[in-house]
């Protein structure tokens, strides 16, 4: 019946329910970030400023791997060489507010994926519905994995080696307040849709854009492009970019699977038609 009423539903129908689903997205975003602007010190000193801290967990674990096996790094040093500043009147302010609205989505990330797949489940029959009874619960894993990963991983190698690089001993490196915040904002949301890529191959397999076929006879194509994309969201140095490589290709033989195991369903439910 639900069904029905969806395949007998107008354009403009559609468009009236999408919209009424993407105000409750941005109405919980804004009430999650709304509770994050009053946490200001714990945003910022504890979770935006903390890679800045050479006290930083990264920064031990790494410290510590370097000194067992007598290598030189910057990981060990007593503190970053460079300060953040801000230099225009309302900047302060208005890091505040979008890093409020950002901390917003990733606390309400899994409500956003709800409302998405309410918009998407009524055209589905009840057994597509049954058997995609776990997307909202998975993909809000793999996107917290990602944003863990990149916080942790990416965000500290990015702001180490940038902040001790320098061309001369004449240039001091001053860093302002919306850059720095920019650095961790791309790290932390590129490595949470990065890991989004086993839920997006599911799909696109289930629409037929994507075979494991395709999938297998395309790695090595896959494998350049995954360390181009480490290359662009990391420092340029080959050990970040294997760091970050590795958990991406590991998706990407995980999304065979994926692709492999709904093609094989599929197929079982179309024998079962004939």
């Amino acid at each position: 019946m639900a069904r029905k009423q969806v395949n007998e539903m107008s354009f403009l129908d559609h468009l009236e329910d999408l919209r009424w689903h993407l105000i409750r997205i941005c109405a919980a975003v804004v009430i999650c970030g709304a509770v994050a602007f009053f946490f200001k010190g714990f945003i910022f000193e504890t979770i935006i400023f903390g890679p800045k801290k050479m006290t930083f967990p990264t920064y031990k674990m790494l410290c510590d791997i370097a000194t067992y096996f007598n290598m030189d790094t910057t990981m060990c040093a007593a503190e970053l060489p460079f300060k953040i500043q801000a230099r225009k009147v309302a900047t302060q302010f208005s890091a505040h507010i979008w890093t409020s609205i950002l901390a917003g989505f990733v606390v309400a990330f899994p409500y956003v994926i709800y409302q998405l797949w309410r918009f998407i489940s009524p055209g589905l029959n009840p057994n597509e519905r049954k058997n995609s009874r776990g997307f909202i619960i998975v993909s809000s894993i793999l996107f917290f994995l990602g944003v863990v990963f990149g916080y942790y991983i990416i965000t500290p190698l990015s702001i180490n080696f940038l902040g001790t690089y320098s061309v001369s001993a004449e240039v001091s490196n001053e860093f302002d307040l919306d850059s720095y915040i920019g650095l961790v904002r791309a790290s932390v949301l590129a490595c949470g849709i990065i890991f989004e890529l086993p839920i997006i191959i599911y799909f696109l397999t289930r629409v037929g854009l994507v075979t494991p076929q395709f999938l297998r006879k395309n790695r090595k194509v896959a494998l350049v492009l995954i360390l181009i994309l480490s290359a662009i969201i990391t420092p340029p140095d080959v050990a970040s970019q294997i760091i970050v490589a590795i958990p991406v290709v590991i998706l990407y033989e995980v999304s065979i699977y994926i692709s492999k195991f709904v093609v094989k369903k599929e197929t079982k439910k179309d024998l079962k038609h004939v």
